[in-house]
């Protein structure tokens, strides 16, 4: 469904499993990220009714998914640490491309968007399925489902909002560097790592 060539190694919960604090700071502060990520689309496209529309749901359940990673965090008393950076998210950002139209900016960003929310919903995935604690496996299928719809949303908006892009020849550009940087990852307890 989501099109990623690579899977994450199930072996790579038992790195999680490892360190809960740290994938649950981790995974707080990829939900804060998600959230300002979507404002940043309203803020650069006002003029998009419907898209501002879409990214301010957005943003509001990446917040709620914020703080029912922080509750999580308190129930299970342990600390949310300082944030982190993704380095992931950081060699995504550098494929983006720069130049073009400020639509074809648009377009690129709502790809990059949705490759992100494609690799935390299989990290997600894979989470739920192979975690030991059924709590923390049920939470993890809940936002997987949430992380399918905005991965379809972006997606559906790179399509809608394309000038100059073919969508799906980009995608699949991103879908092959995204295969290139991927295999670098999955050996930290991070969301992305």
């Amino acid at each position: 469904m989501l099109g990623l060539k690579l899977a994450t190694d199930p072996r790579w919960v038992n790195i999680v499993e490892s360190n809960i604090e740290e994938i649950l700071t981790d995974h707080a502060w990829c939900e804060q990220k998600a959230a300002s990520n979507a404002i940043s689309l309203v803020t650069y496209n006002s003029e998009l009714e419907e898209l501002v529309t879409e990214m301010l749901i957005i943003a509001k359940e990446e917040l709620d998914h914020l703080q029912l990673v922080h509750n999580l965090i308190k129930s299970k008393g342990l600390t949310l640490g300082r944030e982190r950076k993704d380095h992931y998210v950081n060699e995504l950002f550098k494929f983006m491309k720069k130049d073009g139209s400020r639509r074809d900016a648009l377009c690129d960003r709502l790809l990059f968007s949705a490759m992100i929310e494609a690799r935390s919903c299989e990290r997600f995935k894979v989470l739920s399925e192979n975690i030991k604690d059924p709590e923390l496996a049920t939470f993890y299928r809940d936002l997987m489902i949430s992380e399918a719809g905005h991965y379809t949303t972006f997606l559906g908006f790179a399509r809608k909002y394309a000038d100059n892009i073919d969508v799906d020849k980009r995608w699949a550009a991103w879908i092959e560097f995204e295969t290139s940087i991927i295999t670098n990852y999955g050996k930290n307890e991070t969301i992305h790592g």
